[in-house]
């Protein structure tokens, strides 16, 4: 898929491709439900009563599980809002799935200001360390589901995972 993605994507700056965006959906939805496996079976391990004694390797998986998270949705946010960055930068005014200070707080208003993929990455990571949002609200029912889920991950990974790793720390 990345090598698809590769000859999928236009050089211009400003771009619409279905293919591109389908190749990217698809490598995020893969990455996506690795991550979720992965958390799958710590989880089951630790509640069945698992053989993890190894409290390191368990903050470390945690750690690599909550981080890939914020990523996965700072990729998810970034795609979906307003239909992609290809298409938030060739229209003016687009259909929003996110409101950012910049949009709506006078002091802060820019004309020529878009998110970039590091506002996105920004409202993924507080999302999942305050367990919702913090300054950028999420707009659409399909905006506001994917906060509602990485934030169920973000606590699964942080008050199962994290703790009983705590926990047989020797």
């Amino acid at each position: 898929m990345l090598i698809a993605l590769s000859f999928t994507t236009p050089k211009e700056r400003i771009f619409r491709s279905l293919a591109r965006r389908v190749n990217v959906i698809l490598l995020i939805a893969v990455t996506s439900a690795g991550n979720a496996y992965s958390l799958g079976i710590i989880t089951h391990r630790l509640l069945a009563g698992g053989h993890l004694s190894d409290g390191r390797a368990l903050i470390l998986a945690s750690i690599n599980i909550f981080i890939t998270n914020i990523i996965i949705f700072g990729l998810w946010y970034w795609e979906l809002d307003g239909g992609g960055p290809g298409e938030r930068s060739r229209i003016e005014k687009y259909e929003q799935d996110f409101l950012f200070p910049q949009h709506h707080n006078e002091d802060y208003k820019h004309p020529d200001w878009k998110p970039t993929f590091i506002d996105y990455l920004y409202v993924a990571a507080t999302n999942a360390m305050t367990f919702g949002p913090a300054d950028t609200k999420p707009l659409s029912r399909r905006a506001k589901l994917l906060m509602l889920l990485q934030s169920t991950i973000s606590l699964v990974v942080v008050a199962l995972v994290a703790a009983r790793a705590v926990g047989i720390l020797n």
